[in-house]
């Protein structure tokens, strides 16, 4: 008997070694360093728990992928993991490895629609953008408000498309409510077109008042508004036109080319920004009717058509020069 007692005794004892060892050693796997040399994002799939221990043990995050879902079940009551795009801190431990899967947000991708861009380029950037999913819906004209979206991995293409078309909503009724007396676009809608024309006349912020007001007093004079842009738009059938203008494309009866028609053309022929929006809607206090490149980048303006007829015959000069200069 006694021996007997004596056996399990130290049964009882070694066995309490061998699981005070495990903890330690379970301890040591749960504070231990990982693997991962920076810090990554990396896409968490969907499919369970092992799916997600595969997924990070394949990106070098963690050491073992069996260790993740003993401690995660272990863990439990701290909450499920998720999937989605996450940031991992660099040599992340299992501990915060399932501290990320539980409580980080996840990674923040950004798309930048620029200003000036037309429907079908802004297509190519909404197709292109990595992370994106689903079908693009088909996109109208100067829809879409140019401005940098966030988005998260798996997000719908159809989703940022209705950010961006209710960010332009917002910006066109408030940029109206405060809009200018007396203007000869009476509509949100007009102002959209003649913003569009604005935003692809000139890349200078200081000149877009200028040349929004050029447009608007040939609108009350009843002066056809001859706009470059218009007539490439029409040429290229909404694309972009990867050649000069020609002579055929100014004579060309089409309903977007100014040169032929009086008035607005039938829509908008780019997303313009908030900036050209409010350019046409807060004009330049400006009597100009007439402007042309000034070979600097920006524009020379004028009243009358003797004045603009120097200023293009500047231009035409600079050209010259510009074409002999080795």
């Amino acid at each position: 008997m006694r021996k007997a007692l004596i056996v399990l005794l130290v049964l009882l004892l070694l066995g309490g070694l061998a699981a005070g060892g495990g903890a330690v050693w379970a301890y040591g796997q749960w504070r231990a360093a990982g693997p991962l040399p920076e810090a990554t994002a990396i896409v968490v799939p969907r499919g369970g728990t092992q799916a997600i221990a595969n997924a990070l043990a394949e990106r070098g995050v963690l050491r073992d992928a069996r260790l993740l879902a003993p401690a995660a079940w272990i863990t439990r009551g701290q909450g499920p993991l998720r999937a989605g795009e996450y940031l991992f801190p660099a040599q992340a431990s299992l501990a915060e490895v399932l501290e990320v899967l539980r409580r980080a947000r996840p990674v923040q991708r950004r798309l930048t629609i620029p200003e000036g861009l037309n429907a079908r380029q802004i297509a190519q950037l909404v197709e292109a953008a990595p992370g994106l999913t689903g079908d693009l819906p088909p996109l109208t004209e100067g829809e879409l408000l140019p401005e940098t979206y966030s988005y998260q991995y798996g997000d719908s293409r159809a989703a940022l498309v209705r950010r961006a078309d209710a960010a332009m909503d917002a910006a066109m009724e408030r940029l109206w409510r405060d809009r200018a007396p007396n203007l000869p676009v009476t509509t949100p809608r007009e102002a959209l077109v003649l913003a569009s024309i604005v935003e692809r006349e000139t890349g200078q912020a200081a000149e877009r008042p200028r040349v929004a007001a050029v447009f608007l007093n040939r609108l009350r004079r009843g002066m056809p508004l001859q706009s470059d842009p218009t007539v490439a738009y029409a040429a290229a059938d909404g694309a972009v036109l990867d050649r000069p203008l020609s002579r055929a494309d100014l004579d060309r009866d089409h309903p977007f080319n100014t040169y032929r028609n009086r008035g607005l053309p039938p829509g908008p022929i780019a997303s313009p920004g908030e900036a050209s929006i409010a350019a046409v809607l807060k004009p330049a206090d400006s009597d100009d009717l007439y402007f042309v490149a000034d070979g600097s980048g920006g524009h020379a303006f004028a009243r009358t058509l003797e004045e603009h007829n120097r200023n293009v015959a500047r231009w035409r000069q600079i050209e010259r020069q510009r074409s002999t200069t080795p």
